[in-house]
C-alpha cells in the first residue's frame, strides 16, 4: 500500500516539475501559477521518493 502511494506521489511530482518549470522558462500549458506547480512538484516529488527509501 505504501509503494503505491509513494509512486503517485512520484509521478504527480514529476508532472509538476515538468510542467511548472516549462511555465516558467516557456509557454504556460496550464492556467495555475508555474511556480506553485514547481513548488509542489518538488515537495511531492521528495515525499515520494522518502517513501520509496523507507520502504527498500
Amino acid at each position: 500500500m505504501i509503494k503505491v502511494i509513494s509512486l503517485i506521489l512520484l509521478l504527480a511530482g514529476v508532472v509538476g516539475l515538468i510542467l511548472g518549470v516549462l511555465g516558467i522558462f516557456g509557454r504556460d500549458l496550464v492556467t495555475i501559477n508555474p511556480w506553485g506547480l514547481a513548488i509542489l512538484g518538488v515537495i511531492f516529488f521528495t515525499s515520494g521518493i522518502g517513501l520509496m527509501k523507507r520502504q527498500v
